[in-house]
């Protein structure tokens, strides 16, 4: 009886982790913002992106109603490029399997701001983090509110001369979401009661910073690919065709806008950074193993691998099955995967010793 009584006056003697709370609300919320990008995924590939063309962000929570409210919501899809050069054929019925999967994408949106703001309140009522963590959580929020203004700023491309929306956009659109995911999962993850007791040397952080850039390119040149619908150019693999290098790649003038533009080009790049990103991690396992193995900190280091790994090869499937829609999905939900993973990682870096 005795020991018990012993064992529980040290167990209360252990200080409360108070942020316990916090943490769980921040990863339930990069949660969140990683389903909302698998909806948007959804959205672009179902081309219902365009399907909603005003922006209210109070009275568009509420969905059609009535008929004359799809009505009112047809009439207004009717305007735009998208409907009179390739969807002139859909009724409204037509309409409304578009509409719902937009509609559900931007009432997430909402939802996630929600989510975020009233939890933030009760927290810091209840005094679980100070004023110096609120500001970069309140910073969060902001920039929540900015990625819901860059998806307009999206759609809005495709309104008045273009059949769908601009690849600059989306990869604006995107590369903001990645920020705001990876924030969520770094100031989480600095939330942790105990920090890590393994030494980490300036090369390995620098290092890790270079595979989390690399990861960071390759989503904005995904970006630009699902933006061009470039995966549809070449559906073979390891060849673009009957070449590596495949023809036309500097068909336009100036060059530059071959980088951003030409599909083929365009394809080839996100290939290119595939196979560095593979070469540059197989080097850091080699580093990491002859300067003390993977233990510690260095666990995330073959769960990345093992994650950038599936993610090839998912890529590499895709491609040759010509981009179904849950594989391509899922392919950009793992991007994401990989960026939390990578930033976890380098939140743990940063909060350990150095050496």
């Amino acid at each position: 009886m005795a020991s018990i009584d012993t064992t529980t006056s040290i167990s209360n003697s252990k200080p409360a982790d108070r942020m316990r709370p916090v943490r769980t609300w921040l990863y339930c919320i990069a949660l969140l913002v990683l389903i909302m990008v698998a909806v948007g995924g959804i959205t672009r590939l179902t081309g219902s992106g365009l399907s909603i063309t005003s922006w209210k962000p109070i009275s568009g929570i509420i969905p059609p109603l009535t008929d004359a409210d799809w009505q009112a919501e047809y009439e207004g899809y009717r305007q735009i490029p998208q409907f009179q050069v390739n969807n002139h054929w859909m009724s409204v019925e037509d309409f409304k399997s578009i509409f719902w999967w937009e509609w559900i994408h931007r009432f997430l949106g909402r939802m996630i701001g929600f989510a975020f703001a009233i939890p933030f309140v009760v927290f810091l009522v209840q005094k679980r983090f100070s004023w110096n963590l609120a500001g970069p959580l309140a910073a969060l929020f902001v920039l929540g509110g900015l990625q819901g203004a860059l998806g307009w700023w999206m759609v809005s491309s495709g309104l008045s001369e273009l059949t769908s929306v601009s690849q600059y956009r989306l990869a604006a659109h995107l590369s903001a979401a990645a920020l705001l995911f990876m924030a969520l999962v770094s100031v989480a993850r600095s939330l942790e009661p105990e920090a890590p007791k393994t030494p980490v040397r300036s090369v390995e952080w620098w290092g890790t910073v270079a595979l989390l850039v690399l990861i960071f390119v390759q989503l904005i040149a995904g970006a630009f690919v699902a933006g061009l619908d470039a995966g549809f150019g070449y559906n073979t693999w390891p060849l673009m065709g009957d070449s590596f290098v495949p023809p036309g790649m500097a068909s336009l003038d100036p060059f530059w806008k071959n980088i951003f533009e030409n599909t083929t080009t365009v394809q080839f790049i996100h290939r290119c950074i595939a196979y560095l990103i593979v070469i540059y991690l197989g080097f850091r396992l080699w580093q990491q193993s002859r300067a003390g193995g993977f233990g510690g900190v260095h666990q995330w280091l073959p769960r990345l691998a093992g994650l950038i790994l599936f993610q090839v090869a998912l890529g590499i499937t895709t491609l040759l099955m010509v981009i179904p829609i849950e594989l391509a999905v899922a392919h950009q939900v793992t991007a994401f995967i990989l960026l939390g993973t990578t930033i976890a990682y380098l939140t743990d870096m940063r909060r350990a010793p150095r050496v």
